[in-house]
């Protein structure tokens, strides 16, 4: 690369970044305003009841550094993600890697499912009329389910019949993630320009050497956009998954245990390491899908 290449990549990096950082800074700035507005109530009654006066100064930093605040200011959420990743063992009861790994686990699984099912049940929907009118409506009405209702199904059937662990909660996963991925690779099956299905059909192409030659190819940038969306609403069908169960282990044992306990900073803490591992999680799917697609001559 160039030296005026590499600036001009530079730059572009920095005016992509630029307005993230931006958006971060608003966000945190609103929180602090937010954590201030909603936990200075009891300060004041706090203060009210040991008779002790106070000044604007000291009420907002005491509202920022309660062990037990309404709303957890983000130093606070920083401070325990550093302790329960950085300072304790990975293989800690009380460490967010133990937590997070267990989740991490039960959301591949989930996805790995989820993705198959919704590539079999696209092929399948694409190529029979039948089953197309047959079986959309009904993927389409499994989502209308709530999963907070399916999750304890699932898990007390699954449990009467010998099966814990982690295929119950993966299978939940697997539930929620399949339906972006079907209705995404249908559209790609069948977004091949006509004349192209028209040339397959001139040479005398059979159904599997059209799927492969056209379908399948044309499909791949809308598998890879579905996945993007499954791999993210995977995780939040693992930590569902572990909400019902009064599971001692994974992010959502980290939500209830907090809850139980009122330790909301550790709450928050649970929910900002689930977020920055499905922003990870969607990150590898993409770096993934740029690969492929520039290994198809698709992308540069």
């Amino acid at each position: 690369m160039t030296g005026k290449g590499a600036r001009a990549s530079g730059d572009s990096a920095l005016g992509n970044a630029v307005p993230v950082l931006v958006v971060i800074l608003a966000i945190v700035a609103v929180w602090y305003v937010a954590a201030v507005f909603l936990n200075a109530p009891f300060q004041r009654d706090t203060y009210r009841r040991a008779g002790q006066d106070y000044t604007t100064g000291q009420l907002v930093s005491a509202t920022l550094n309660q062990e037990r605040p309404v709303l957890p200011a983000p130093h606070q959420v920083a401070a325990e993600i550093n302790k329960t990743v950085f300072q304790l063992p990975p293989t800690s009861k009380r460490s967010l890697i133990y937590h997070g790994w267990i989740t991490l686990s039960s959301t591949l699984l989930g996805f790995a499912i989820g993705t198959l099912l919704g590539i079999v049940l696209a092929v399948v929907i694409v190529h029979s009329r039948t089953m197309s009118k047959s079986l959309m409506p009904w993927i389409i009405a499994s989502q209308t389910i709530p999963i907070l209702a399916v999750a304890p199904m699932v898990i007390v059937v699954l449990n009467a019949v010998g099966i814990t662990g982690l295929l119950p909660k993966a299978l939940i996963s697997a539930f929620l993630s399949f339906f972006p991925v079907t209705v995404g690779v249908v559209k790609g099956l069948r977004s091949p320009d006509p004349i192209h299905l028209d040339l397959m059909r001139t040479y005398n192409a059979s159904k599997t050497q059209v799927f492969w030659k056209v379908r399948w190819p044309s499909s791949v940038p809308f598998l890879f956009a579905s996945m993007k969306i499954a791999i993210a609403i995977s995780l939040v069908g693992a930590i569902v998954g572990e909400l019902p169960t009064g599971a001692v282990a994974g992010l959502g044992a980290r939500l209830l245990a907090g809850s139980y306990y009122g330790q909301t900073v550790q709450i928050w803490s649970a929910l900002i390491a689930a977020a920055i591992m499905a922003a990870i999680l969607v990150g590898i799917v993409g770096l993934i899908n740029r690969q492929v697609l520039r290994s198809m001559g698709m992308a540069r």
